[in-house]
């Protein structure tokens, strides 16, 4: 017989933090159980259920008794198990009297090939356990391995010290209607929950769960509870984009995430702040509101921070005004210590903070904050150079980019470093490019995050994230497996993009020697300059491969380890485009084939020279020499221009030619000087062929 299987865990409130992974693994933990004790049918499904106060999950198709097991155990090798006359040995009769079977005798047994060796086995068929005992075990593992953050030690009411992540108080155990008697945590198994700690009435606070399939609709009649993470998680969202109107919600995954596991019936309120309070950088009052207070801030069409803001309460009520005054009077003191906090900064100029990051520890192998920013605003001039930016404005952005570390809002706010510098700054009267470098040279902050706007923020985006990566490599601190305590793969990937998407006419090689430069004075530096290569290149497979590109287009271009990226994608476009021509895999085998006569014969190549038509004997060999002068001024005039699609396409007309010469022509002639010359005209079709990627990577 099958039912729905029902357990529930109702404690104290769980850490919002933490409660959507403790449900996941709370649900997982249980169903992995009895999948592993066979209790469960191909298509049982779980639902995970996750409240402030509650985990929970409901399995479908849950056996009441696991299947009998036919099993075939191993008792001893024959050399143990019989003596040199053939007959039973005293370790025989241990061992089958350790499986449970005393009066089996050898003729029961079955004689086996085991490895090398000779072994006796013994099948029987086990019977099936009952779900009441699979059960107990599952959920006992299943709590024994939850992600906990911190365990919390508490006395039950009969003295006993229990260990979990909150007190917990009751255990539900449906199986159909029928309660399991199961005990977890010391307490024992029924069919009662708790409602609503405010919107039941406290005599009726005790909810009966008729059936496991009842649960979540009787959690939500009765016990005015959502039990379901997700699903109250959407009805926030639902009732905050009602209650905006015509603005903008201001609505961070992890802020719904947290709010959802703060609540159990979610009711969305408007309150309201002073307009004065809009004078302050609303970075600075959204931030305070998410972070403290977890409410919601909305902005008009523009994005301009509104003053009335959305609070989402555990109450519903026809008369929140109590509600509402109650969160205006707590998030008052909150926004007049952001204004007090822009209103003092603003009375000391960035420029004036600087010498104080020589008080600030970067890193004890690196020096203080002071010598980075020597570091970062020499190369930022240097690159500003080298992409034609004014590199007297990138020494000013980059020497004010980490002055606002010093200031009360970033010392109050570290998340708001960069902004409150751009505002200080155009406070100051700082050039714009200038203010807006100050939280550029962060970009791109995340995955998707937009690039600096400007050329200084550019050139001092990538000296901040250049210096980062060659310092802290040198320093052996690297990633490793998961841990990149630096950041240092987003740091790569910030670089990859603004060289790539900005087409910066920079070469790797040459900016990462100017940051290299930088840490002449470091005591024991050792340059790591070849590493930090290959970290790009790594990183840079992964950007093309989420824009679409095959490994082998991939690698057509990257294996040339290209120096330059500006135009990279235009190359693999150019690559794509010659793959899907007809003429591609025959051109690409061809040219992994010379590839590899060129490897094997590069002494004789050096003394070839160029190629001598009057050495040119065979059909073939002349029509092969005659088309790679025909083609080779359409080449490099295609890739002059940077037409790479049109470089590569210009190629097609080669096949024919191509596949003659390999078929008619040996190259590798007896006669050296026909060799050499054949060599030679391999050489020169082989450079022809991978101006714009190593086409032989096609035919991997």
């Amino acid at each position: 017989m099958t039912q729905t299987l029902l357990i529930e865990l109702l404690t104290e409130e769980l850490p919002p933090k933490a409660l959507s992974k403790l449900g996941a693994a709370f649900a997982s933990g249980i169903v992995n159980g009895l999948k592993s004790r066979d209790f469960l049918e191909e298509d049982s499904v779980a639902t995970s259920y996750a409240t402030p106060r509650r985990l929970a999950v409901s399995i479908t198709k849950v056996r009441d008794v696991s299947p009998d097991k036919s099993i075939r155990e191993k008792v001893l090798p024959v050399t143990v198990a019989l003596d040199k006359e053939g007959n039973p040995t005293a370790p025989l009769a241990k061992k089958l009297a350790a499986l449970g079977f005393p009066d089996l005798q050898v003729g029961d047994l079955e004689r086996a090939q085991d490895g090398k060796a000779e072994s006796f086995f013994y099948t029987y068929t086990a019977p099936g356990s009952q779900l009441v005992t699979g059960l107990q075990a599952a959920l006992e593992d299943s709590v024994a391995k939850l992600p906990i953050p911190k365990v919390m030690s508490y006395q039950r009411p009969d003295g006993a010290t229990v260990q979990f992540v909150r007190p917990a108080h009751s255990v539900i155990a449906l199986f159909g209607d029928t309660v399991l008697p199961l005990t977890l945590l010391g307490l024992t198994a029924s069919n009662v929950t708790q409602g609503h700690r405010f919107l039941t009435a406290p005599g009726q606070r005790a909810v009966t769960v008729p059936h496991a399939d009842a649960y979540a609709d009787t959690l939500v009649d009765k016990a005015r509870v959502i039990p379901s993470f997700d699903a109250r998680k959407e009805q926030i969202r639902k009732e905050l984009l009602a209650k905006a109107g015509g603005d903008q919600v201001l609505m961070p995954e992890a802020l719904l995430d947290e709010v959802a596991s703060l609540v159990e019936w979610p009711v969305v309120y408007e309150c309201r702040f002073e307009d004065e309070f809009l004078a302050v950088p609303q970075e600075c009052l959204i931030l305070t509101m998410q972070t403290n207070q977890k409410y919601f801030a909305l902005t008009d069409s523009d994005g301009k921070l509104r003053s009335r803001f959305l609070i989402v309460s555990n109450i519903a009520t026809d008369t929140p005004q109590a509600i509402i005054g109650g969160n205006e009077r707590v998030v008052r003191p909150r926004l007049s210590d952001a204004k007090f906090f822009f209103e003092q900064d603003k009375k000391k100029t960035l420029e004036s903070r600087l010498p104080l990051l020589k008080n600030v520890v970067y890193h004890n192998k690196l020096g203080t904050q002071a010598e980075r920013s020597d570091r970062v605003t020499a190369l930022a001039t240097a690159i500003a150079r080298r992409i034609e930016a004014d590199p007297a404005l990138a020494e000013r952005g980059a020497r004010l980019s980490k002055a606002d570390l010093l200031t009360d809002m970033v010392g109050e706010f570290p998340e708001l470093q960069g902004i409150m510098g751009t505002y200080y700054a155009r406070h100051d009267g700082e050039n714009e490019e200038v203010a807006l470098a100050a939280s550029e040279h962060y970009q791109p902050r995340f995955a998707g995050d937009a690039l600096p706007s400007t050329q200084t923020g550019t050139a001092v985006a990538l000296a901040d994230k250049l210096e980062t990566l060659v310092g802290i490599w040198a320093i052996g601190l690297q990633p490793t497996g998961d841990k990149d305590p630096f950041a240092l793969r987003r740091h790569a990937l910030g670089v990859l993009r603004m060289l790539i998407e900005k087409r910066l006419p920079l070469a790797i090689s040459e900016v990462l020697a100017d940051a290299v430069a930088q840490f002449g004075s470091v005591p024991g530096f050792k340059d790591p300059t070849l590493e930090v290569t290959a970290f790009f290149m790594d990183r840079l497979r992964g950007i093309l491969r989420e824009r679409g590109f095959t490994p082998n287009e991939i690698e057509a271009v990257v294996a040339q380890n290209p120096d330059r990226l500006d135009d990279i994608v235009q190359r693999l476009e150019a690559v794509q485009a010659f793959a899907a021509l007809p003429e591609a895999a025959s051109l690409a085998a061809a040219n992994k084939r010379i590839t590899n006569i060129l490897k094997k014969n590069e002494e004789a190549l050096a003394q070839a020279g160029t190629v001598n038509p009057a050495l040119l004997q065979d059909e073939a060999e002349k029509n092969l020499a005659a088309a790679v002068a025909r083609v080779q001024p359409e080449v490099d005039a295609a890739f002059a221009a940077g037409d790479f699609t049109g470089t590569l396409m210009t190629l097609a007309q080669l096949r024919d030619d191509v596949d003659a010469f390999f078929n008619d022509v040996m190259v590798m002639a007896d006669d050296i000087a026909l060799r050499n010359n054949r060599l030679a005209l391999l050489s020169s079709l082989h450079g022809m062929m991978n101006r714009v990627a190593d086409i032989s990577k096609l035919a991997a």
